[in-house]
């Protein structure tokens, strides 16, 4: 069994700092994706290029104390493919794919994080912008190999994937262009929803963010915005999940799914 776990970390050395890595020596994940490492190469040598044996591979964002992913690992990848080719979004840290490949099998691991576009309009036609450009990246990729992409997705698809829809309809997020996104993705786009295959009914344990506003977390007013998204093949694989909430270490909680490969 592989269990592949993700996680926004709202900056590595706040979440270290609140039990990260404890967590990850008990949780014992064979690769943990990370996303908003909100550091710098010079910030992670010496301190976080390993978290509980795992070793960490890096796509740091230009701008200080923003974004950047990471992807540690239990095993080590026949190559680590840093960033996606964008001239735009690949300054901002947010793609970081890990080959694992055989002779009998192409298969990769990507920990993703989309934009926000919550701080304001020019941020959401950014969003908008990376969705456009991601989308074809992901069917030619699909066309070469096997993945599992791990990730803070930044949209809730679905009305049962977060608390307060009807609120959230004009919001970034809950958008119609953005759910709109997301279900092209999941039909004509090949991909699947990991954690929907294994939970299609709502439930209020799905959600994985909470706002840092009117005690959101404590009255479990969250959203679904991480998200593993597979190929067909691995997806089929999948065997159970777990949302880890037990321990807070940033605002949104970890994500693992097990999958036989």
């Amino acid at each position: 069994m592989f269990k592949l776990t993700s996680l926004n970390l709202n900056g590595i050395r706040s979440a270290t700092s609140k039990g990260l890595e404890a967590w990850l020596a008990q949780a014992q994940p064979d690769c943990i994706c990370v996303q908003e490492v909100k550091a710098q190469a010079a910030d992670v040598a010496g301190k976080f290029e390993q978290l509980a044996e795992l070793q960490g591979h890096f796509h740091y964002a230009e701008k200080k104390g923003y974004s950047g992913v990471a992807v540690y690992t239990r095993h080590t990848p026949s190559d680590v493919i840093v960033g996606y080719g964008s001239d735009e979004f690949d300054l901002e840290g947010r793609y970081v794919e890990l080959r694992f490949d055989t002779p009998a099998r192409k298969m990769s691991i990507i920990s993703a994080y989309f934009p926000s576009g919550s701080s304001g309009e020019e941020r959401q036609q950014a969003k908008f912008r990376f969705l456009a450009e991601f989308y074809p990246h992901l069917q030619q990729l699909k066309t070469e190999r096997e993945f599992i992409l791990c990730g803070d997705i930044n949209i809730a698809h679905q009305e049962i994937d977060l608390k307060n829809w009807k609120g959230n309809k004009k919001n970034s997020g809950f958008l119609p262009e953005e759910r709109a996104w997301m279900t092209q993705l999941l039909g004509d786009g090949g991909l699947v929803d990991v954690y929907r295959t294994l939970e299609p009914a709502a439930t209020d344990d799905c959600y994985t963010w909470w706002s840092n506003r009117g005690q959101a977390y404590a009255k479990n007013v969250g959203w679904r915005l991480d998200y593993h998204l597979a190929t067909p093949a691995l997806a089929a694989q999948a065997r159970g999940h777990a949302i880890y909430k037990a321990e807070k270490f940033s605002d949104h909680a970890p994500i693992s799914i097990t999958y036989a490969i």
